[in-house]
């Protein structure tokens, strides 16, 4: 009988893993134990792909508040300063904020409006229009936005972000002023010395604000991308991507990783023959529907992977071939053809009508997205995921 399936997503359950771990053995060991309790054989270009929060913890990758707040003190003088267009996020954000209110005297939020940077509402697009406020030019202050709008509520958490963040900063001793603007721009009246917050505009933002005359701009990527007193740090994305430890503490994106990815593609070819492809992944790019709020609030899906995930998928569409080349065949004639038609397909796709509609996306994007999704953020216990079949197509048996 011919295969029935596709693409399998497995959830692999692990040990909980801790600073210092040796997580190329762990990770390993899970994935082969799995396989032999549940009876499923390893096979060439198996993907395993590890969450980034375990890779973090397994190295340490912790700073504390007042390592944010010595490195904002150090970089922008601990004066007035603002920063702009934060995501609105407990997990995400809350923390940062703490320590960056805690190195300066004054800070300055400005918030992106209707939402943030990744589809967190301050309010709807209807409650805007009805407003008669324009988002292109108009800059509110936290006075004139509860007048208009009212008190915001995240539709899933219930928060009032506004409220939230002045509360955390003034806790951590700075006078705190809000505002709401969508061009970088606004803020220079208010703060010359700034930390920009957004994630995948960062540069842009950055280069406006140098252009407009800011005397000192640092992105988020910027903070945290060097240890003070022995703490973690991210040479590449600072404090992007981090996510809340503890009251007092983030983990940051994972580093250095590279290493990891190829021992555990090493480890798995001398214990089974095997020739696996790894990758560590963060959060997927992908939007729900009903919050509107776009998942990727990492600096990117995946920082780290093995040379065979590089890429994207260059896929024939079977519909197309159904309905247009082979619209006069039907059974194993058309099974057949269309196999025929994969085994022979060029090495590149791109602008093929037969390829259009698939995702011209990178394979670790997609993957990582499929991972995300399987491993979930919660309580499931599994941080790695074996994805088998992803690279196989309608002609393998």
């Amino acid at each position: 009988m011919s295969r029935m399936t596709g693409t399998v997503s497995r959830g692999i359950r692990c040990p909980i893993i801790r600073q210092g771990d040796d997580l190329a053995q762990i990770v390993t060991d899970s994935v082969l134990q799995a396989s032999e309790a549940e009876g499923f054989p390893l096979r060439d270009r198996d993907v395993i792909a590890v969450t980034e929060s375990v890779v973090a913890r397994s190295q340490g990758n912790y700073c504390s508040v007042d390592d944010i707040a010595a490195d904002v003190k150090a970089k922008l003088g601990g004066g007035t300063v603002g920063i702009l267009f934060p995501i609105l996020s407990r997990n995400r954000f809350a923390i940062c904020l703490r320590g960056i209110a805690k190195g300066v005297k004054k800070l300055v939020i400005m918030l992106s409006y209707p939402s943030d940077e990744v589809g967190n509402e301050l309010m709807t697009l209807d409650q805007l229009d009805e407003s008669g406020v324009n988002p292109y030019s108009d800059v509110l202050t936290e006075e004139q936005f509860y007048r208009i709008f009212g008190t915001p509520r995240h539709p899933f958490t219930g928060m009032n972000y506004v409220s939230y963040y002045r509360e955390l900063a003034e806790s951590c001793g700075a006078e705190v002023e809000i505002i709401f603007g969508n061009h970088a721009q606004q803020i220079l009246p208010y703060a010359d010395h700034l930390i920009n917050c957004d994630i995948h505009t960062r540069a842009r933002t950055k280069r406006l604000l140098q252009k407009a005359g800011a005397k000192k701009v640092f992105t988020l990527a910027e903070i945290m991308n060097a240890p003070i007193n022995r703490s973690g740090y991210n040479a590449d994305f600072g404090l992007l991507g981090s996510n809340k430890a503890t009251e007092d503490t983030v983990k940051l994106f994972p580093r250095d990783a590279q290493g990891l990815v190829e021992d555990i593609q090493n480890r798995i070819l001398l214990r089974t023959g095997r020739h696996v492809e790894v990758m560590v992944y963060g959060d997927g790019a992908f939007k729900d529907p009903q919050g509107k709020i776009w998942e990727l609030a990492d600096p990117m899906v995946s920082p780290f992977f093995t040379s065979g995930l590089k890429g994207t998928p260059n896929e024939l569409k079977l519909k197309y071939l159904a309905d247009n080349d082979y619209a006069a065949l039907s059974g194993e004639a058309l099974r057949d053809a269309i196999r025929e038609s994969i085994r022979r397909k060029d090495a590149n796709l791109v602008g093929k009508m037969a390829s259009e509609g698939t995702t011209p996306r990178q394979l670790t994007d997609l993957i990582g997205s499929l991972c995300d999704l399987t491993s979930g953020s919660g309580d499931k216990g599994t941080p790695v995921v074996l994805i088998q079949g992803y690279f196989d197509n309608y002609t393998n048996e």
